[in-house]
This record gives structure tokens, C-alpha cells and sequence, in this order.
């Protein structure tokens, strides 16, 4: 088998006295589309924080690539994080930038490449997520769809291998959202990136997952497809595939019609 990409094992982290996980394990396997679901407040964006080393948990490992990279200091952890994208809810854009300065960013931070490659490039990612004619704009100019993709584009910029995604179908409509499933499903499959997205969304989920992890209680009460998810007897899980409150389905012990 395969080995994975990175391997998440008993991961604990606190905020204050609070406890947000509490043992959580997962495995992520080169070239999937990983989505970690579960309710409000399960500790999903901690998860992928932590996961992309912008937080240190209370204890427990993360590896990558073989790399506990919690073990890491500030400068080696800099390092890593170039070769992962990061493409965050609200797409994190600077309003004073073009699309285009904000998409060249990280490469004239870390690309270490001549002015005329850059412009390059940056036309090559906007081109990518269907941005072409749109990079002379300001991030107030776009469309909130139009933001999710320029914050993707900007996580592509330096070829990552793997990319974290928070909530990218948040507060879009349904149509825009199934384009940027699209978009996804389409990167996976043309250029092999590992995508791990944090979504509550299941149109999104039934259409972009590979594997799903579900948070709940702080702990990882499933990992598997969809459909076994959708298949599972484990109260909570069907209660968010099939929009109950509290597993209240399940509990009941009614059937779908």
C-alpha cells in the first residue's frame, strides 16, 4: 500500500481550558481530495491550522513527507510551508494589490525568478482557475467566487503538491459553488494536487470528496467515501448527511423515503 503523505496521529490541542481535539488521527494519501466535515465549533479550521503548522497543538504529531512539523522551529517551518498552498475562507487577498501583485507575492517572496518569469506565471495560475482577463483588478472588484479563485491562484503560485482549503463553497451560490467544485476536481486531476478541504457544504462533498474524516466531540468519529458515510450507522454521521439535529434520525430509527 501506498504510503501517505501525511499522517496526523493523536492530536490534542486546548484553547485555554478548553479542549477542541482530543486524540484526532488521519491519513492523507498523495493525489486525493481529503474533506474534513463535521458541525460548527468540531475544530476543523484548528485541524487544518495546525496541519499547515500555523498552530501548534498541545500535543500529538503531524508528518509530512515524514516530518514532524511540529517539532520544527520558526525558519524550518518556513521553509516547508513554501512548498504547500493555503487558500483561505475569504481569500485572504490585500485590497491595496491587483489580483496579479497578489498572486505574485509569494513568488517574488520565494520564487527567487527574474520580473518577466513572474509576470509569466501569474498569468499561467489566473489562467488556471478561469482569471485571465481579471488580473489588472482590485480584490473589491471580484466577485466573492471570483476572490476564492484568486486566493487558489495565489496558493498555486510556488506548485505545491498539496493544497489546504478552508470552507471554499462558504457564502457562494450554487451555481458559482459547482464551479469552483469543478475547478477543484479539475486541478486534482490535471496537475495531481492533493487537495484537504475543510467544508460543511454536501453537494460539495458528494461531488469533490475522495475520503472524508467527520470531527465531532473533538475526536474523528469516521474516516471513509461517501458513500460509506452515507451508508454508516454511526448516529452523528447520518445526522449531518442526511440534515438532522443531534443524530435525531438514527435515534429514531426511521427510514429514508
Amino acid at each position: 500500500m501506498t504510503e501517505p503523505l501525511i499522517v496526523v496521529e493523536n492530536l490534542v490541542t486546548h484553547y485555554g481550558d478548553r479542549k477542541i481535539l482530543d486524540g484526532v488521527s488521519l491519513e492523507v494519501y498523495e493525489g486525493e481530495i481529503l474533506v474534513i466535515i463535521g458541525g460548527s465549533g468540531c475544530g476543523k479550521t484548528t485541524l487544518l491550522k495546525h496541519m499547515t503548522g500555523l498552530l501548534k497543538p498541545t500535543s500529538g504529531s503531524i508528518r509530512y513527507r515524514g516530518t514532524d512539523i511540529t517539532l520544527l522551529d520558526e525558519d524550518e517551518l518556513a521553509e516547508l510551508q513554501q512548498t504547500i498552498g493555503i487558500a483561505f475562507q475569504g481569500g485572504a487577498l490585500f485590497n491595496s494589490m491587483t489580483i496579479a501583485d497578489n498572486v505574485a507575492l509569494p513568488l517574488r517572496e520565494y520564487g527567487h525568478m527574474e520580473e518577466r518569469l513572474i509576470d509569466a506565471v501569474v498569468r499561467l495560475k489566473l489562467s488556471l482557475v478561469g482569471l485571465a482577463e481579471s488580473r489588472a483588478l482590485l480584490p473589491e472588484e471580484l466577485s466573492g467566487g471570483m476572490r476564492k479563485r484568486a486566493g487558489l491562484a495565489r496558493a498555486l503560485a510556488l506548485d505545491p503538491p498539496v493544497v489546504y482549503f478552508d470552507e471554499p463553497s462558504a457564502g457562494l451560490d450554487p451555481v458559482t459553488a459547482a464551479g469552483l467544485d469543478q475547478l477543484i476536481l479539475s486541478l486534482n486531476r490535471m496537475l495531481r494536487i492533493t487537495f484537504i478541504i475543510v467544508t460543511h457544504e454536501l453537494e460539495s462533498i458528494r461531488t469533490i470528496a475522495h475520503r472524508a474524516v467527520m470531527l465531532h466531540g473533538g475526536k474523528a468519529i469516521f474516516t471513509g467515501t461517501v458513500p460509506e458515510a452515507e451508508a454508516s450507522e454511526n448516529p452523528y454521521v447520518q445526522a449531518f448527511f442526511k440534515r438532522c439535529a443531534d443524530g435525531s434520525f438514527a435515534k429514531s430509527g426511521k427510514k429514508e423515503t
